[in-house]
């Protein structure tokens, strides 16, 4: 039986989406139930079968890297072979596209100041240095008693159990 290539297509329905917080969200709600109807609840999804659909994906996603673990295509395979294509291209064109999709791939393609009012990032330090000197404490520093209400024992303990049973979704 053939099956169906691991292809995420964008379009009016999220059938072939790429639903990744879904599979891992379904992958830590495995853990705790294995009733479908408590499952979709869970993962926020409209149907049984988009839970179905969901536990396909994962299962395609699982054996499209079980084959390419096979046929020895890994990461160090790839940056290997994108080095190898770098060191041996004959225009400094090529090497420096080469070198400019590896920084693409880690996020380093440009370079943006996060301006605060416009001006670059010493700006900003000389703002924030003139603020504090402008910034006078008070001569006398009042002191506050805080009296924290008991919370009853009932509240308490259904929050720990709420915190608990969120704890082990995401475990």
């Amino acid at each position: 039986m053939p099956l169906k290539p691991v292809v995420f297509v964008q379009g009016k329905y999220a059938y072939n989406s790429q639903n990744t917080t879904q599979q891992i969200m379904l992958l830590k709600a495995l853990k705790i139930t294995q009733d479908p109807k408590k499952l979709r609840e869970l993962i926020g999804v409209k149907t049984v079968a988009d839970v179905y659909r969901t536990l396909d994906k994962i299962a395609m996603r699982k054996e499209y890297h079980g084959a390419l673990a096979k046929s020895g295509i890994t990461f160090d395979y790839i940056v290997g072979g994108v080095k190898r294509e770098i060191d041996t291209a004959e225009k400094s064109s090529d090497r420096l596209a080469g070198l400019n999709m590896l920084l693409k791939s880690i996020g380093l393609d440009k370079y943006e100041e996060t301006a605060i009012h416009g001006g670059g990032w010493e700006d900003a330090l000389l703002k924030i240095k003139g603020d504090q000197e402008q910034k006078q404490l008070p001569a006398t520093v009042v002191e506050y008693e805080v009296h924290v209400p008991e919370m009853p024992e009932e509240i308490r303990l259904k929050k720990e159990q709420a915190n608990a049973e969120g704890r082990a979704l995401y475990e």
